[in-house]
């Protein structure tokens, strides 16, 4: 069996490529390095350096290596700047799956598994949201992956190939220190990163209609994201999945100053931070229902929020 990932060098990527490697699953990395990183890559894993919205480039890379499959997570993730650069949004997302699915369709690639996100729902009317809840996204991230859906369920239907798409939620910790999060938007690493320097953090928005007024996140291992993926390629390959839209998180919550709290107490020490306005397009609440995937997957998380503080820090302080 041989999957193709894009974006694998890339830190969720990355996690994903070990984990199959881990299950005897060649892989292949479609990855332009903009913010992968070719270290990340197992040595004997070919990394094809290549821009996945070059259709000509992704068409010849599914030629050459046949894959049964592809995983694709190649994408930009950042809300605030999906507020800023909506159009960037637009393009790189949508034009990339596209490419992709275009290659799928030319070459009769049996099965695509899509990274998807919790952000498609925006701030869901219930919690924890299920997959049949309203999907209502705050932002262009979370819009571009709902259409990012549409197009995939769009494009099986004329093509024929088996898909799933994996909702993830809020995506933190470290398997190993090449494989951290260096990104600054995801909230861990930011407030790691201010507690290196000695700074506070910065807390946007303190009056959302929660317990302690901050918003209020599904924090889940990269790890056990990367469990799902490849649980969810075999059954895909095994046709025991199809059409399959599923969440991928704890099913707890943390707050935004309850996590500052578990930092604070993985590192010892109080982390100070400032109060600032909401940031457009973060919704209040978005805790996931995993009932979904325990029943088709048989996955659910094996790692707390302890553990994934404490796995970031941990990381980070081997990498130094």
């Amino acid at each position: 069996m041989r999957w193709l990932v894009t974006g694998g060098a890339g830190y969720i990527g990355a996690h994903v490529v070990a984990a199959l490697q881990e299950a005897a699953v060649e892989c292949i990395v479609i990855d332009d390095l903009s913010t992968g990183r070719a270290a990340r890559v197992p040595f004997g894993v070919p990394l094809l350096r290549a821009d996945v919205r070059d259709g000509a480039a992704v068409r010849e890379a599914f030629r050459r290596h046949r894959p049964d499959g592809v995983i694709h997570l190649a994408a930009r993730k950042d809300v605030a700047e999906s507020t800023a650069h909506p159009l960037r949004y637009y393009q790189d997302n949508l034009d990339g799956l596209r490419a992709v699915l275009a290659a799928v369709a030319a070459t009769g690639t049996r099965s695509v598994l899509f990274s998807s996100s919790a952000a498609v729902y925006g701030t869901p009317r219930r919690s924890p949201v299920r997959e049949q809840d309203a999907t209502e996204p705050a932002n262009a991230y979370g819009r571009t992956k709902l259409i990012g859906e549409w197009m995939l369920r769009d494009a099986a239907a004329g093509g024929g190939f088996r898909w799933a798409a994996l909702r993830y939620f809020n995506v933190a910790g470290a398997a190993a220190p090449h494989l951290r999060d260096e990104g600054g938007s995801n909230l861990v690493p930011r407030l790691l990163r201010a507690a290196e320097l000695g700074i506070p953090a910065t807390v946007y928005g303190t009056d959302y209609p929660t317990a302690d007024g901050t918003a209020v996140r599904d924090y889940v291992h990269v790890a056990d994201i990367a469990d799902a993926h490849v649980r969810a390629a075999l059954a895909l390959a095994a046709d025991e999945v199809r059409d399959e839209v599923l969440n991928v998180g704890r099913g707890e919550g943390a707050s935004v100053l309850q996590m500052i709290a578990a930092v604070g107490r993985a590192l010892g020490r109080p982390l100070p931070y400032d109060e600032a306005p909401r940031r457009t397009g973060d919704p209040a609440a978005v805790v996931a229902s995993p009932a979904r995937i325990r029943a088709r997957l048989g996955w659910r998380a094996r790692h707390n929020l302890h553990a994934i503080v404490t796995s970031s820090i941990a990381e980070v302080a081997k990498a130094a």
